[in-house]
């Protein structure tokens, strides 16, 4: 089954560390990645940029209007997302929780499974 692990944080604490600080998270992330990437089981990893840069198409009276930044006011971001390809459910947690356990930013995963609905491969 293909899991998102759906990343959440604060965007304040994120952004607010230093290159070397964000080196280092993102390192260790990596290693716990790599044990994943190694056994066939992890998809595409993304990191979004800030919601500054965000935009946000919403239907208002019918009509699309196009917006700058994020849909809602929350305090933590979406900030990133894994795709993974676990046995299940429980095998999914583990990985959520090892990403969790190297993460300082004090976020939280979610993990949604994914039904794939276009198969066409990615051109980019």
């Amino acid at each position: 089954m293909l899991y998102a692990i759906l990343c959440y944080a604060s965007e304040d604490v994120v952004c607010s560390w230093s290159k070397e600080q964000d080196d280092e998270v993102m390192a260790k992330l990596a290693a716990v990645q790599e044990k994943y990437a190694r056994a066939g089981k992890l998809g595409p990893v993304a990191r979004l940029l800030p919601t500054t840069a965000a935009t946000t198409l919403r239907k208002v009276k019918g009509e699309p209007v196009v917006i700058d930044g994020p849909f809602a006011e929350t305090k933590e971001q979406f900030l990133g997302f894994y795709t993974v390809d676990c046995d299940s459910l429980d095998e999914a947690v583990d990985f959520a929780r090892e990403l969790s356990e190297v993460n300082p930013s004090g976020g939280s995963y979610e993990i949604r499974p994914i039904s794939i609905l276009n198969r066409v491969p990615a051109t980019i």
